[in-house]
């Protein structure tokens, strides 16, 4: 951290000098500070109350044996604050990292005028610029799980634009396993360690699944080598859900967002993610880190899909179906802007851990449409992180506005200050009110209004499709892609019972008879010995031999 240099002035207009009152600011945009006591510099330690330390090594005791005393305020300031520098870990996206950067928009979509769909700022001129955060995850692993596990990954984009912050929160692949937010909880378990013996099964995932035909897509990409890409930098993502854009006359068209690496794209079959993750498994994050650090920077184009918004009776599917692709050749991908990430965190904690993103967090010109896995995400998100973070995580400055803040939301925990404006009456805390407080902004342009009859159901959607695009997909991989396709559903199903099994092998047929054929065929041979299929991470045959194999090679060693 740097120093202010003396009589320097700083961010409250004092000046900053050995014992002068001043502030310095630091990388995260916090202010400190830079106060001294006789005898300090700006390296002392001291304790939060700003005690200097000079014994930072010992705990206070009746002798240098102890007991130690109940007084020991530095010791328990210390340990009680080290008991909690963990905040509760994400359910899902625990394991992430990331970067700053800047987003630099074209000033259209594709050959059009961007204002013709979005009136939203950021997009408007070309060579505009703005302050972007990413973290990429995995999803279902833990906060110190290996980076090269079978995961889809989370690619979550933080724009701290003009008019507020726009989150972007995604995955590297296109679709989803599910289309109704309410199998959320039931998705995740399956994916999650069993709940008696700790770990996760092959056979816990393709229960799930093979009683969720829609997942079929989501699996013909996830068991194959794009369910481990190779590192962050050269991963696709994507919005998945399907959002609205409005335009300066409150008219609105159906959106869906995708990242395209200028690095390229690459992936891993199941064998080298495994010997990757005998050498380093933080591999990903590492890989991030020292490409910024040399000046590598990695960039994306932003493109986007444009489909009216109706319910288009035409095509086979539901245009709102987190499932389904929109075919390319009928809405082609149109570009819009370039992201860079040219700076690393300087405190993981602070910047990626902390950091917080929610599918509704929108700006003025982008809006939701109906997807119903959008609709769920919307509340999850946030909510989760009011629990994990605190209810004032959006006054930590990773996630606070680059902008004006004035709310008359107050306390709770953790709140260290208030989002009052300049001269607004501190007494009032409400709206509206006729003595100084806060007042609406203006409308400058219609609100998006939507028309809607219907009855009030729970029903499934009319054209489910499960299998057409997954059959395609199926089609469309590499044969090599295919091979460890069939070779890692394999690893996962062949302790599997028959009955999970079996109907994943109906599944399979449904989308493609040669995709079935070969399954069936390579359980046979799986359960009757003859080969060893797939990767280690959901393969029980594999995971036996290997907690044998830790006895047997092991060294002896002698009491001490």
């Amino acid at each position: 951290m740097s120093q202010e240099p003396e009589n320097h002035t700083a961010s409250n207009g004092h000046a900053a000098n050995g014992n002068g009152t001043g502030t310095a600011v630091t990388g995260a945009g916090t202010s400190e500070d830079t106060r001294t006591a006789a005898g300090e510099n700006a390296q002392t330690l001291t304790t939060r109350q700003g005690h200097p330390l000079t014994n930072n090594q010992n705990t206070r005791t009746v002798g240098n044996r102890g007991p130690a005393t109940l007084e020991n305020y530095q010791f328990i300031e210390k340990i009680s604050h080290f008991d909690r520098e963990r905040v509760p870990e994400r359910v899902v996206h625990a394991r992430g990292a990331g970067a700053h950067g800047v987003f630099e928009a074209y000033g259209k979509v594709g050959d059009e005028p961007i204002e013709k769909y979005t009136r939203a700022k950021l997009f408007n001129t070309a060579g505009k610029q703005t302050p972007v955060f990413v973290r990429f995850s995995t999803v279902g692993h833990g906060g110190h799980s290996p980076e090269t596990l079978r995961d889809p990954r989370g690619f979550a984009v933080k724009f701290y634009t003009e008019d507020g912050n726009w989150d972007l929160v995604g995955n590297n692949l296109k679709v989803f396993f599910i289309r109704d937010a309410m199998k959320f909880p039931d998705l995740i378990h399956s994916q999650k360690p069993d709940p008696v013996h700790n770990r996760q099964t092959g056979e816990r995932i393709f229960d799930f699944i093979s009683n969720t035909p829609e997942a079929m897509h989501m699996v013909s990409f996830l068991f194959s080598p794009w369910g481990i890409p190779a590192n962050y930098r050269q991963m696709q993502g994507s919005g998945v859900n399907t959002y609205k854009w409005v335009n300066a006359q409150g008219e609105a068209v159906l959106v869906k967002y995708h990242w395209e690496p200028l690095q390229g794209i690459k992936n891993l079959t199941a064998q080298e993610a495994e010997a990757i993750q005998a050498k380093n498994f933080n591999h990903a994050t590492q890989d991030l880190y020292e490409h910024i650090e040399k000046g590598d920077f990695p960039q994306w184009e932003l493109r986007v899909q444009i489909m009216s918004d109706d319910e288009h009776p035409e095509l086979d599917f539901d245009p709102l179906d987190d499932t389904k692709i929109w075919p390319e050749d009928q809405f082609p991908h149109l570009p819009v802007g370039k992201m860079t990430l040219n700076k690393n965190p300087e405190n993981y904690f602070a910047e990626v851990e902390q950091s917080a993103f929610g599918t509704g967090v929108l700006v003025d010109g982008l809006d939701f449409s109906d997807d119903k896995m959008l609709q769920g995400r919307t509340f999850s998100y946030s909510d989760t992180q009011r629990y994990r973070v605190g209810t004032n995580y959006l006054q930590l400055p990773i996630n606070a506005p680059k902008k004006h803040v004035a709310t008359n939301q107050r306390d709770g925990q953790m709140a260290y200050h208030v989002d009052s404006a300049p001269g607004q009456n501190n007494h009032i805390n409400y709206e509206p009110s006729s003595l100084n407080g806060l007042k609406e902004a203006p409308r400058t342009a219609p609100d998006h209004m939507p028309q809607y009859t219907g009855r009030l159901v729970r029903q499934t959607i009319d054209r489910e499709n499960n299998f057409k695009q997954a059959g395609e997909r199926y089609r469309l991989h590499e044969d090599w892609e295919r091979d460890d396709l069939i070779n890692n559903m394999v690893g996962a199903l062949a302790d599997a019972n028959h009955k999970v099994s079996d109907k994943m092998v109906e599944l399979c047929t449904n989308c493609d008879p040669d995709w079935g054929r070969r399954l069936e065929e390579g359980l046979k041979a799986a359960r009757a010995g003859k080969t060893a299929q797939g990767g280690n991470q959901y393969n029980e045959s594999k995971g036996s031999d290997a907690v044998a194999e830790a006895e047997a090679i092991a060294h002896d060693a002698k009491p001490y």
